[in-house]
Order: C-alpha cells, then sequence, then structure tokens
C-alpha cells in the first residue's frame, strides 16, 4: 500500500469515527397541561392496599377522644375575646410558660395570638387530635419574645384598634364607654412602660405577620420548637372537660 493509499485509509477512518459521535441534545420546548386530581382518576389497586393499614392507623390516633366539650368553642361569641380565642392563648401560656422557664429561668408574662389564625369552631361532643389540626392546621411554632415596654404600648394600641378579638392571656385590658384605655394590668400587676415582658406568640406573627410589627421591636426571640397545635393536643390529654368562657380580659365598660 503506497503513502496515498495510507493517508486515505487514514482519512476515512477519521470521517467514520467522527460521524459515530452523538450529536448534543438541547431542550427546545416544554409544554404541560393541569390535570385535576378527583375522583374520576382510577384508584391503583396496589397503592390502596399497601397505604390502607396506615391510613386506618393515622384515623384512628386522629380520631381518639381526647376530652369533651358540653358547648359548641368559636371565635365570633364575643366582641372583645371569645371562647376558642381565650382557650387558645390560656393553653400556650399554660403549655409553654413551664418550657420557657427550664429553659431560661424567666417567667412568660403573656400570650397574644391572632383572630384569624383559628381555622375552625370546636363543636359540642368528643374532641380528639383532629379537633386540634381543624383548628390550627398550620405548623406554627410557639416563640417568645422580650419586649420593651414602648413595644408592649404598641400592642395594646393595635388590640385596642383593630376591632377583633385576637387571642390574649396573661394581661387584663379595661376600655371606658368611649373605648379609650382606662387601665392594663399584666400577670396582675400594673403596666409598668419602664420593664421588659415576656411575650408568648407564634413563630409567624413574631416576625410581624397579620400587622403586628409592634414584634420587630423586640430584644430577643426564642422559639421553643413546639407547635401550637401539639400543645392543643397535650392540653386536651390532661383536661376532662373543655370550658372556656367570655371574661374580663379585654373588655369595655358600658
Amino acid at each position: 500500500m503506497n503513502l496515498y493509499s495510507k493517508l486515505f485509509v487514514v482519512f476515512i477512518t477519521i470521517c467514520l469515527l467522527s460521524g459515530c459521535r452523538e450529536k448534543p441534545v438541547a431542550l427546545w420546548s416544554i409544554s404541560g397541561q393541569r390535570i385535576p386530581i378527583t375522583d374520576s382518576l382510577p384508584a391503583i389497586d396496589s397503592l390502596e392496599e399497601f397505604i390502607l393499614p396506615y391510613r386506618n392507623r393515622v384515623n384512628q390516633v386522629l380520631d381518639s377522644t381526647l376530652a369533651y366539650a358540653p358547648y359548641a368553642i368559636t371565635k365570633s361569641d364575643g366582641q372583645w375575646n371569645t371562647t376558642a380565642g381565650n382557650l387558645m392563648a390560656d393553653i400556650v401560656l399554660e403549655q409553654a410558660g413551664p418550657i420557657f422557664k427550664m429553659r431560661t429561668g424567666k417567667d412568660l408574662d403573656l400570650v397574644l395570638l391572632n383572630h384569624g389564625g383559628i381555622r375552625s369552631i370546636i363543636s359540642q361532643g368528643p374532641v380528639t387530635a383532629r379537633t386540634a389540626y381543624e383548628v390550627m392546621p398550620f405548623e406554627n411554632q410557639i416563640a417568645v419574645t422580650e419586649m420593651k415596654g414602648p413595644a408592649v404600648r404598641q400592642l395594646i394600641s393595635f388590640l385596642i384598634r383593630s376591632g377583633r378579638p385576637h387571642p390574649v392571656a396573661g394581661m387584663q385590658i379595661t376600655l371606658d364607654k368611649n373605648k379609650t384605655l382606662q387601665s392594663v394590668t399584666i400577670q396582675g400587676r400594673p403596666f409598668n412602660e419602664n420593664r421588659s415582658y415576656f411575650v408568648g406568640t407564634s413563630d409567624y406573627l413574631v416576625k410581624g405577620g397579620d400587622d403586628m410589627g409592634f414584634f420587630r421591636e423586640n430584644d430577643t426571640v426564642i422559639t421553643l420548637d413546639y407547635k401550637i397545635r401539639n400543645a392543643m393536643i397535650d392540653y386536651f390529654k390532661k383536661v376532662d372537660t373543655l370550658m372556656p368562657v367570655i371574661d374580663n380580659r379585654f373588655r369595655q365598660l358600658k
């Protein structure tokens, strides 16, 4: 084979090898459509059989009776405070207080939650873990913030002008017939604007959610890694009957 023939063979080989290389693939377009998940979609029997024992166990846990409500507990049965709001705030104060005390050596002074965070009534009858999920479907954690007196004063002013019965505990606010602030006590003592208070709330509100910007005026925030919903379930387990009432924690004199 002469030199010309050898060069020709090499050239053909290179061309063949080059032709065998994969061409780069580029994405030109994407198309999609929304497929509603409805009862019209056929069930997959094998998946249903696999999930069934777990579903039954979850339902058993959620529907086990923990306490009893002799009457409906709602967030709309009072002007300045409600049975549902009082129950929620009292639960957070009672359940989170000892945890905060153990971690910091400090006392939890008061609690403020938001009226809109209560998503369901507690119906008359058995109270279950599912009840807690219905009332509080969010994953909100309990947070405690140290607030100086002027920031607490903003909190009080917010409650007065909001016109909504936001859940509070540990604090009593009294207005005169003209909705002018008459007195404020925290843990039974007159409000002192020259000191700081430890306020329990949610990790959502402590960032200023639901127009509660005064929570940003804090010295420190401690998240307890304790969901409000779990606090409710723990509380339900230790009491026999839920009997919250509309009281004088936030009232207007006639």
